[in-house]
């Protein structure tokens, strides 16, 4: 079956987001076409506005719409402890669990030599400073993935010069699997169980 081309287009527009697939794309596709103009235009309007006013935080790399995130403005958070993690929503992820105090720090994504991803690519040279300032313990806490191991031994192996404690989260987390989709009582037990590398 053909689409109008406009209909195509937002079909393969949908279908270039993660974990989208062409009949989802085409479900949501028609969802949008049965709603009201104003909804449409709100949930443009959304997208418009996040790619517009998010940015990164200037300490720890979060997304924000602030000048400094609420994470890092927190004056109560524990400045001597830092929780390394690939991606704002990892960093979701553990605060959901209610029990991590300290402070973060986003690499907005992992090495991946297949993928020609390089530290240089991430926050990594950013991370540094940052520990200078009073950091005692490093918590790696990246997905048990070929590229969240690369990384955390990169890191691991980088840090331990600079006489800071560095720590890998325990993996109750399957092998291959992802913080954002653990349940709190799993990533609270990997926090508690963490291990120096």
């Amino acid at each position: 079956m053909h689409f109008a081309k406009p209909l195509a287009r937002l079909v393969s527009e949908l279908e270039r987001l993660p974990g989208i697939g062409p009949k989802s794309a085409q479900r949501m596709a028609f969802h949008i076409l049965r709603q009201p103009r104003e909804e449409a235009a709100q949930l443009a309007n959304a997208i418009l506005q996040v790619k517009e006013s998010i940015r990164l935080c200037p300490e720890c790399s979060n997304f924000t719409d602030q000048e400094i995130c609420e994470v890092c403005s927190d004056t109560r958070r524990d400045r001597a402890i830092m929780c390394v993690v690939a991606e704002t929503r990892d960093l979701i992820a553990m605060e959901k669990t209610g029990e991590y105090k300290g402070i973060y720090h986003v690499l907005q994504g992992l090495l991946s030599p297949m993928d020609n991803i390089t530290p240089d690519m991430l926050k990594i040279r950013e991370l540094f400073p940052r520990i200078m300032n009073g950091v005692n313990e490093v918590i790696l806490a990246l997905n048990p993935t070929t590229e969240g191991q690369t990384t955390t031994f990169y890191l691991a192996s980088r840090l331990k010069p600079l006489g800071v404690k560095v720590s890998q989260i325990a993996h109750g987390l399957p092998a291959g699997g992802d913080l954002e989709y653990a349940d709190q009582a799993t990533l609270i037990s990997a926090l508690e169980w963490r291990r120096e590398i």
